[in-house]
């Protein structure tokens, strides 16, 4: 009963994610950007479902498992700075992507000014592959692990399974069917993680239950802040906050709103954007909550399978496969987001290729699948690690020359460069020497690309100075 449930949601996804070609225009721009067309909602919808991935029921429930209340700063952290972003640098965004030749994330940060920056395009791409790539591979990852802790399979047939969906439908519909599956894919997350809540809450007796046996788990556990030697309470806050903006340096997220059908759209798409990433976050923390009180704590015991452990010992077999769905739901809504931004990554940035039409697009799209399904098949690391390493390049990289962009901040080619490989630098020398206990990555490497914009401001790398100089020859 719990595999017939989970295939049947599986096969109502592929189901969706097909239909969508039958409104396919048969083009790249269609394939890559839904000809700018997407409905406030429909983003919305797909933009905070391929956002709040498996990370969210493997990491971050397994993360409030181990450290309890604590864990709710990265919610309000990371909605506070998602929104920061937003209301910065979204609006101008989708305005200035609304020209047409705009279908990638390098090209919106290439042609931002009417520039045709070639080499921070083709860098660009080059690290959008290899960062989103990663994050696949945590997607798919996720899903694998799922399977493993419900059914005993091995590992590696989550991440076959997921693979295998997402180059079905990415094929067949492109940003269409992954937006369509997305919507679809963000109500049953929804439910699957407010049914785990609600059973559990019933296993122990409703909410004051509920409270009375947290407050047994650990003299801390209840805390409002971990116990930090370094870190301050407002410096933890504050790297939530930086790991929130860095939305903006997430392409399979920014496409979305490329994809929006017009620049007004952007404040109704917010209310269900964040509508529902309130309520999914609150849910996931009360669900690692729950696991902490009704699953036993071992050194054997593995926390970001928490859920699926707790799903398979309290409901019926139905509801086990519904909740299946929901996390292989939220893998596939963010792996099938990340493979198409590397698909126009490679074809549009990267390859520089002006049309490289759409059956090479899409054997592109397969290629990319195959690539994070290896690495997932292969890497060792926790799925909330990986996805925080590959959301922290990304932001480190691309988010302060988006801010600089939105407030009219003109860099030139070399000093956009500059920006993005300061900031990728500084982020990996903090990791390597592990300097986490003062701050996290994100925070130093981001300020550390806007300082750069500022430096090679005062050295003339501006379009200002460079127009300036071209005058003054003549």
């Amino acid at each position: 009963m719990v595999i017939a449930s989970f295939i049947f949601f599986l096969l109502v996804f592929a189901g969706i994610g097909m239909f969508s070609v039958f409104k396919s225009q048969g083009s790249v721009e269609d394939y890559l950007t839904a000809e700018k067309s997407v409905p406030a909602w429909l983003a919305g919808l797909s933009a905070v479902a391929t956002n709040n991935s498996g990370f969210m029921f493997i990491g971050m429930i397994g993360l409030t498992y181990s450290t309890g209340l604590s864990s709710i700063w990265l919610m309000l952290g990371w909605i506070i700075g998602d929104l920061t972003a937003s209301l910065c640098i979204m609006r101008r965004l989708r305005e200035v992507s609304a020209r047409s030749n705009i279908h990638s994330f390098g090209a919106l940060l290439a042609h931002w000014h009417g520039t045709d920056f070639h080499w921070l395009q083709r860098i660009v791409g080059a690290l959008t592959i290899v960062f989103l790539g990663a994050y696949a591979a945590a997607q798919l990852k996720a899903g694998s692990k799922a399977l493993h802790a419900l059914f005993g399979w091995d590992a590696s047939v989550g991440a076959v399974i997921g693979a295998g969906m997402v180059a079905l439908y990415c094929f067949a519909g492109g940003i269409r069917a992954s937006i369509w599956t997305d919507a679809a894919q963000s109500f049953v997350m929804l439910a699957a993680m407010l049914t785990m809540v609600f059973v559990g809450l019933m296993q122990l007796h409703g909410i004051d239950g509920f409270y009375l046996a947290l407050q047994q788990v650990s003299p801390t556990y209840l805390d409002w802040f971990p116990a930090m030697e370094d870190w301050s309470p407002l410096l933890f806050v504050l790297g939530w906050i930086f790991a929130g903006f860095g939305v903006a340096g997430q392409p399979h997220i920014v496409i979305r709103y490329i994809s929006l059908d017009r620049p007004e759209s952007i404040v109704r798409m917010r209310y269900y954007y964040y509508s529902w990433f309130a309520l999914f976050y609150s849910a996931t923390i009360a669900a690692g909550l729950l696991a902490r009180l009704l699953l036993p704590e071992s050194a054997e015991f593995d926390a970001e399978l928490a859920l699926p452990t707790l799903a398979q010992a309290m409901l019926p077999p139905a509801l086990i496969g519904l909740m299946l769905a929901g996390l292989f739901a939220a893998t596939m809504s963010t792996a099938d987001s990340l493979i198409l931004s590397c698909t126009a990554a490679f074809t549009r940035d990267f390859h520089g290729a002006a049309d490289p039409g759409i059956f090479m697009t899409k054997l592109v799209t397969l290629l990319i699948v195959v690539i994070s399904l290896s690495f997932a098949l292969s890497d060792s690391h926790s799925v909330l690690n990986l996805v925080l390493i590959a959301w922290g390049l990304l932001a480190s990289a691309f988010a302060p020359l988006l801010l600089v962009y939105a407030f009219d901040g003109r860099p030139d080619e070399k000093l956009a460069i500059a920006m993005l490989l300061v900031g990728v630098s500084v982020f990996l020398v903090w990791r390597h020497f592990d300097l986490s206990h003062l701050a996290y990555e994100m925070i130093p490497a981001m300020l550390a690309g806007m300082a750069a914009y500022f430096i090679g401001k005062i050295m003339g790398w501006t379009l200002e100075s460079a127009v300036k100089e071209q005058v003054d020859a003549c």
